[in-house]
């Protein structure tokens, strides 16, 4: 999609307005300094990829989206690293284990089916050539091959691990712009967990700094002498430090009225928005989700709470989880009739009228 570009002034008045540098100050004029380049406003989004391509050796397609990326996003925000374990956890709560997939196995490769939108099992043949069982393979190092039907496995300094056509089995979210991965369903979240990861590394980056400049000194006492001024200005610089909020006496003798004023310019310590953008970026991420504050260990901020926690359950089950155990239930396709893999059924639902 072509992106249209803001139009700017000459290069020249440019750099003299946007990108020049602080300027010492002079006697009655004031000090300029630039806030940074101008940025496309469409641009370093993770969901503007433009699909699959073939890795520069040929052999397999790369992913749309790094799959590095994606784990270690996990590690941004407290409920986009534990939703996917929880999301794991109700799909093997109610799996049958069989000798067929172990219940870790199918564990780990739904894990991976939420976070990086698909996921791998490799079949275990018997000397038959028929499928005795089947193990998860991490989605991680997974890539297509080009040849139709053929999967490798990446490893860190060697070749690839290549397997057979047909000894790999793919399950995959639906991407409208390629067909060879599957799409994450929380992209579209993804800025609103780096802001709230964002907004707690600027608060612990302010606490750990100590020098909360939230004010500016301003003074037009004539009878503040130069080592007056100094001592002050080394008396602000102490204040710098963990846990270094201290005040400071000033006497000027002679002074006038309002003669030294302190010019607050943003109250960060009590006024800043920090709990307005963890409340929102929080509630982001479980809508991108899609569960339920109550199921995501959210304190509830009234006393009439998030309501009857078992019709939560009930309602998370019938939209999430069964679409969910559907997905799995395709693996079926390639076992035969006495290993096929089964879920139960959860007591609220055979109880139900």
């Amino acid at each position: 999609m072509a992106r249209r570009k803001k139009k700017l002034t000459s290069p020249k008045k440019q750099q003299s307005s946007m990108n020049a540098s602080p300027q010492p100050a002079s006697s009655g004029s004031p000090t300029l300094f630039s806030f940074g380049d101008p940025e496309p406003v469409l641009g370093g989004n993770w969901g503007d990829y433009l699909g699959t391509f073939l890795e520069p050796s040929g052999d397999y397609y790369v992913p749309p989206v790094s799959q590095s990326g994606l784990a270690n996003l996990l590690g941004a925000n407290a409920h986009h690293g534990t939703i996917p374990y929880f999301k794991r956890n109700l799909l093997r709560k109610w799996f049958t284990p069989s000798n067929t997939l172990r219940p870790e196995c199918l564990a780990n490769a739904g894990f991976d089916h939420s976070v990086f939108g698909h996921c791998y099992f490799k079949k275990i043949f018997n000397p038959f050539n028929q499928v005795l069982r089947l193990a998860h393979l991490p989605a991680l190092n997974m890539r297509r091959m080009k040849d139709a039907d053929r999967f490798c496995m990446l490893r860190p300094g060697v070749d690839p691990i290549v397997f057979q056509p047909g000894e790999v089995i793919q399950l995959k979210e639906y991407d409208p712009t390629q067909q060879i991965y599957g799409r994450p369903q929380y992209l579209g979240g993804v800025q609103s967990v780096l802001l709230n990861e964002d907004s707690t590394l600027f608060r612990r980056k302010y606490y750990n700094n100590g020098a909360h400049m939230g004010y500016i000194f301003y003074t037009t006492d004539s009878n503040l002498s130069d080592e007056d001024e100094k001592a002050i200005k080394e008396q602000i610089q102490k204040s710098k430090g963990v846990g270094n909020f201290r005040s400071m006496y000033l006497n000027i003798p002679n002074g006038k009225e309002k003669g030294v004023q302190i010019i607050p310019v943003g109250d960060i310590a009590t006024k800043d928005e920090f709990d307005r953008i963890k409340s929102l970026t929080r509630n982001d991420i479980l809508s991108m989700w899609r569960i339920q504050p109550a199921l995501a260990g959210v304190m509830p901020e009234n006393t009439g709470g998030f309501g009857d926690i078992e019709k939560i359950t009930r309602v998370y089950y019938e939209n999430e989880v069964l679409p969910m155990q559907d997905v799995f239930m395709q693996l079926n396709e390639w076992l035969p009739r006495d290993k096929k893999i089964r879920f139960e059924k959860p007591d609220f639902t055979k109880n139900q009228t």
